[in-house]
């Protein structure tokens, strides 16, 4: 076999793996995100180690619900729920032996001794019996995913059924994509380099790209890199971000001197795209203080400024100063369902009934939001969901129910829709980006 990136000296794998359960149990019991619990467990381990870690736990839980299905053929009883650790590292050890370069000796005695660390030297021989069981079993438990949809297209059952109503000539690809690993995709900073000059930069650091299509200034690259390796990277040439997110901009049209309010602001990316693109006025406002600092990060490397407040774009009186904005940005809160590629655990942390509260809070962001848009100004609905009830319902209510709402085409090759919004599915369903919906509402500038 082949050299791995993964032979970690024994007592580094173990640590990994118990790492690795730690994280995979909080997600499946719904209790942390992965983008919560890694950096905890990443601050443990050496830097060397860290990619074994994060393949883990983003591989098993990308894979989860079929790595669960063999859970429970190979277990004869159930784990109790303090034992979740444990039923994590078994799956964990099940997506080393089918889709890691980890030879199979070494993927066993670490998931095995890793159990020991986790104080619960008991599970020594259940995890070696499944694993070794599952060796012998596995064209048999290979054949039973085809029979089994949340095994085969590795989502949730209620998931599935969500995506067949919504898209049903498409939700196969839908669920396929949302399985892959999603590229890396760049948003040139214009007001350093032309997108072309900065391929030519890529190009002689030996880092292949090609343009993306659909935004003006990105490039997805041909294999992801460290963002240090990027040129420019720490001077704010170049930023991460998929290419569908960065229609925004393009779409909301800003202009030298608008007042532009961004809402639900953080991480910060379109906060950025808006100043790069355009000497304007932007207030920047999310909920969480701590998700706002990531703003002020982003936007100090990139040697931009804004007005950055923490508040609940609900409670309007809490930030706004009376003067209405030209241009509005509601990227609202949703139940993220079009970036699963690059967030998997979303499959695991979401409930079926929380497309309708997201929905709810959606709309009123939007009404309160809406008093706040000059006459004539522009907003634009934008969500990381292919959920509808999330999107064109959303829009709808709002045409029916805003009077001095007008909607303005939103027209992207590839999307689905046009007059009351487009929605890009991800990836191979849809153009190659994330899943994305933009709306365009124009306020009136009299209701008769």
């Amino acid at each position: 076999m082949s050299s791995s990136p993964y032979n970690a000296g024994p007592r580094a794998g173990v640590a990994v793996r118990v790492a690795a359960a730690k994280c995979i149990a909080a997600a499946e019991r719904q209790q942390q995100s992965l983008s919560e619990s890694l950096p905890a467990a990443e601050a443990t381990l050496p830097e060397r180690d860290r990619p074994l870690l994060r393949e883990l736990t983003y591989g098993t839980v990308r894979n989860q619900p079929k790595l669960a299905m063999w859970r429970k053929q190979l277990l004869s009883n159930s784990l109790k729920g303090r034992d979740a650790d444990i039923g994590a590292l078994l799956i964990a050890g099940l997506y080393q032996l089918t889709d890691m370069r980890v030879p199979p000796h070494a993927a066993i005695s670490a998931t095995v001794e890793a159990s020991r660390t986790l104080g619960k030297p008991w599970a020594a021989k259940l995890l070696n019996g499944c694993l070794r069981n599952f060796q012998r079993r596995e064209a048999e438990l290979q054949a039973l995913v085809e029979l089994q949809p949340t095994a085969k297209f590795n989502h949730p059952e209620w998931w599935l059924k969500a995506l067949q109503g919504a898209w049903p000539k498409q939700w196969q690809a839908v669920a396929r994509a949302n399985n892959q690993q999603a590229p890396m995709t760049l948003r040139v900073n214009q007001r350093q380099h032309s997108r072309d000059d900065y391929l030519a930069i890529l190009g002689a650091a030996d880092i292949g790209g090609l343009k993306n299509e659909l935004a003006l200034s990105a490039i997805t690259l041909d294999k992801p890199v460290d963002v240090t390796a990027l040129p420019g990277f720490t001077e704010g040439a170049v930023s991460v971000q998929d290419a569908a997110p960065q229609l925004a901009a393009e779409l909301l049209d800003v202009q030298a001197g608008v007042r532009v309010l961004d809402a639900c602001a953080a991480p910060g990316g379109k906060t950025a795209h808006l100043l790069e693109t355009a000497d304007c006025d932007v207030l920047a406002l999310d909920i969480e203080p701590q998700r706002l600092a990531r703003v002020a990060e982003t936007l100090e490397r990139l040697q931009l400024k804004a007005l950055l407040k923490a508040a609940d774009i609900r409670d309007v009186d809490s930030w706004y100063d009376g003067q209405p904005f030209d241009r509005i940005l509601l990227d609202a809160p949703c139940s993220a369902s079009g970036v699963i590629r690059r967030n998997p655990d979303i499959k695991l942390l979401r409930r079926e009934t929380d497309l309708a509260a997201l929905a709810e809070l959606q709309w009123q962001c939007l009404t309160a939001l809406w008093p706040t848009l000059k006459p004539g100004g522009k907003l634009l609905y934008a969500t990381c969901s292919v959920m509808p009830i999330e999107n064109f319902e959303i829009i709808k209510r709002a045409k029916a129910e805003i009077p001095d709402l007008e909607l303005q085409p939103v027209l992207i090759p590839g999307a689905i829709g046009g007059a009351s919004g487009s929605q890009l599915l991800p990836g191979e369903a849809g153009v190659g980006s994330d899943g994305f919906f933009y709306a365009l509402l124009i306020k009136r500038s009299s209701t008769a």
